[in-house]
């Protein structure tokens, strides 16, 4: 693997420092009787520490010119290597492939980050995840209320799980070195959290955060709806008609949703 071309398409950067790998799956909580899907085994080091740490990992990779290294580093052990793109992967073949429940733990480049959040949170087999991201990304995760982080990314995150950064990573322990730090994020799944209508309640957040400095009446009003109205509910609620996104809270985004769809 000496001369191995780090593919930037796949925003391919590498840990190797041991202790930080070990570190990292410590704080993913991954026991002996877990099972890790894991995305992203890159040259697999921290496959290996799963591994070790896991009952099984099944890996997903998308470079397949490493179909041969990994192939033969992870034979007869406890991990699975799978060489796909694990968004072209529907959730019913994972859960099939898994057969339960399954920590998540993955190394994401930035263009993937939301995606795959986003659509692993509502997989009701997900126990956690744990993953590392740029740090500005991590912030934005973990955000509260009325801050400059606070958006999309912060509402959908905390919607299903409690969310906390556990680790932050200088730049200068990947290989290539980025241009920016990362940070391990871990999110736990709430017990209480319902994917009923979520790609509607997607929309409805990205709505809300459209226009940051505008209103939620003004970024949320539709033919149906009107700006009066939508001013009109927030008050009857205990809202402000001055409200803004970045004012409300996760419940908040959940009533105030729940509220509208009755509405439409």
């Amino acid at each position: 693997m000496d001369k191995f071309d780090f593919k930037k398409k796949f925003g391919q950067n590498f840990l190797t420092d041991k202790n930080l790998l070990t570190q990292i799956v410590e704080k993913s909580g991954v026991m002996s009787d877990d099972v890790v899907v894991e995305i992203g085994a890159g040259r697999g080091a921290l496959t290996e520490v799963l591994s070790a740490y896991a009952k099984k990992v099944y890996s997903f990779e998308i470079d397949k010119e490493l179909f041969a290294f990994l192939g033969e580093k992870f034979d007869g052990t406890n991990v699975q290597m799978i060489f796909e793109d694990v968004m072209k992967v529907t959730d019913e073949e994972i859960n099939k492939l898994v057969g339960g429940k399954f920590k998540l733990v993955a190394n994401l480049p930035y263009y993937v980050t939301s995606p795959i959040l986003t659509r692993f949170l509502q997989n009701e087999n997900m126990v956690s995840c744990t993953v590392m991201v740029q740090e500005e990304v991590a912030d934005r995760i973990v955000a509260e209320p009325k801050t400059k982080d606070y958006g999309v990314l912060t509402v959908i995150c905390q919607m299903f799980g409690d969310a906390k950064k556990a680790i932050r990573v200088n730049r200068k322990m990947f290989y290539p070195v980025p241009n920016v730090d990362s940070a391990v994020v871990r999110i736990d799944k709430k017990e209480d959290c319902v994917a009923q209508n979520f790609p509607a309640f997607i929309e409805f957040v990205k709505k809300a955060f459209s226009m940051r400095r505008k209103k939620l009446s003004s970024n949320l009003e539709t033919q149906k709806l009107k700006k009066t109205e939508i001013e009109k509910l927030l008050v009857e609620n205990g809202f402000s008609e001055m409200a803004r996104a970045e004012e409300l809270s996760i419940s908040d985004f959940k009533k105030f949703f729940a509220l509208l769809n009755d509405k439409m």
